[in-house]
């Protein structure tokens, strides 16, 4: 018997869900339905890896704390939030570039990166653009700028920020219009006659929230789906919770993120991590994604809180990496992997489940020739389906399209100084984010270690870097 689930097998939620999203008759999926759905087969084999012409590093930036929504940083846009950081990065070295990206939109800026470039203070002949892959966001943004090093441009500032305390509310189309219509009028009886014609049920506000826009379900919802598909227990994603919240605790502790945090408005540290957190408590958390089925399993507790905050990071060449102070952790990307997989059929956080696999197999690499495993936890049990997933014979072979001799997963190694359970995840910091704790903890590691950096993303994608000090 297969050991990897049929997404298309019965689950009465899976069914309901996909009725309601995407019926037969959707155009999105014409004459698909719930229990006809077609997988994908399996992927191309992966091509032989190659080096790149210019060897491309990275080297750890700073971060602001990560603190929940609504608290200290409640008063900072997006804008606001980054200049810390950006600031920061900007006393150090001159980059030849600058790549940023925020995930929630804004109506009074368009591009981000050119902004905070701008109120930083900094040389306005440096080029800034801005990139957005949802919680990849950064991540992108670092792959993006390594495929531009070379040349005159040898070092890069990445970063990215999120306020979801400021999130804009903005007016719904219908009435967006209307309010277009008026401004063009150009007579009092253009006014009156705007005026009349004036659709009372028109004054509806749109709102953003973390839902998907073709399902209309949040990543909560779906990846309540892909649990259960997977048949991750409630007991396994509070484990991985609570190691989350004691890895972040034993961090601060031992003063690793000293060199990564600057203190903002009167913060000096991460407040999201739960010294005082135990299985017992976790445990008697109710769901909030499923609260009618009496099979939830995702709580508070083993899921990422919505979170404000800025990251960023070094990327460049080895003339680029020489601008930089030599005590800065340093390491080199030696490749990456940017994937998708189809939502309609497959879980929404599953594109790390088929990377990283090909990733390792492109090199010939086992799971125990990674010394270092930084995983995004969106949530603990998308955590743990990957590493289900990754154990797989018949999803290796079947589904990625790679032998399965990648040995035993090593969770010894797994986000040694917590996770963005117990750390928070501000969608578009998180890359920067989790690439410099990587690269600070690589560089810790005998020379010649790797990691692998891996984050899921909304849309059914995510990136995964192959790092080594």
């Amino acid at each position: 018997m297969s050991d990897t689930p049929d997404p298309s097998a019965p689950d009465e939620m899976l069914d309901e869900a996909l009725e309601e999203s995407f019926p037969a008759s959707d155009p999105i999926s014409p004459g698909r339905g719930p229990g006809d759905a077609v997988l994908p087969g399996p992927a191309p084999a992966p091509t032989p890896w190659t080096a790149a012409a210019t060897p491309i590093w990275l080297a750890a930036g700073v971060r602001t704390p990560f603190v929940k929504v609504d608290g200290p940083f409640a008063k900072l846009d997006a804008i606001a939030l980054s200049l810390p950081v950006a600031k920061h990065m900007l006393a150090v070295a001159r980059p030849d570039f600058v790549v940023w990206g925020t995930v929630a939109p804004n109506l009074t800026w368009s591009n981000i990166g050119r902004e905070v470039l701008m109120d930083a203070g900094a040389d306005a002949t440096i080029p800034a653009f801005s990139t957005v892959m949802a919680c990849s966001t950064s991540m992108v943004g670092t792959f993006e700028a390594a495929g531009m090093i070379g040349g005159d441009r040898s070092l890069a500032l990445v970063g990215g920020v999120e306020s979801m305390s400021r999130i804009q509310i903005g007016l719904s189309q219908t009435l967006s219009d209307w309010v277009r219509g008026f401004q063009r009028t150009k007579s009092a009886g253009q006014v009156l006659d705007h005026l009349v014609a004036f659709n009372f049920n028109a004054p509806k506000l749109y709102i953003p929230s973390v839902t998907n826009r073709t399902s209309h379900m949040s990543m909560g919802e779906h990846t309540e789906i892909t649990v259960k598909q997977w048949e991750i227990d409630r007991e396994t994603q509070d484990k991985l919770a609570l190691a989350s919240h004691q890895g972040a605790i034993k961090g601060q502790d031992s003063g690793f993120f000293r060199s990564l945090i600057i203190p903002t408005e009167g913060v000096d540290h991460d407040t999201i991590p739960r010294r005082d957190t135990s299985l017992e408590k976790l445990a008697r958390l109710k769901p909030v994604f499923d609260t009618t089925s009496g099979r939830g399993t995702l709580t508070a507790g083993n899921s990422s809180p919505l979170t404000d905050g800025a990251a960023s990071l070094w990327v460049g060449s080895e003339a680029g990496m020489a601008k930089l102070p030599a005590d800065l952790p340093k390491a080199r990307l030696v490749d990456y992997e940017v994937s998708a997989v189809d939502f309609r059929t497959e879980g929404l956080l599953m594109a790390p489940g088929y990377a990283v696999p090909r990733l390792l197999a492109r090199h010939g690499l086992k799971y125990a020739d990674i010394q270092l495993w930084e995983l995004h936890e969106a949530f603990a049990g998308q955590v743990a389906f990957h590493l289900k997933a990754w154990e797989s014979e018949s999803f290796l072979r079947d589904k990625v399209g790679v032998e399965p001799n990648f040995g035993p997963f090593p969770y010894d190694r797994l986000n040694p100084n917590g996770g963005s359970v117990a750390l928070g995840h501000p969608f578009g910091a998180t890359g920067a984010r989790i690439l410099s704790q990587a690269v600070k903890e690589l560089a810790a590691l005998p020379k010649g270690s790797r990691a692998i950096v891996s984050i899921c993303a909304d849309g059914g994608q995510g990136t995964v870097a192959l790092l080594e000090c």
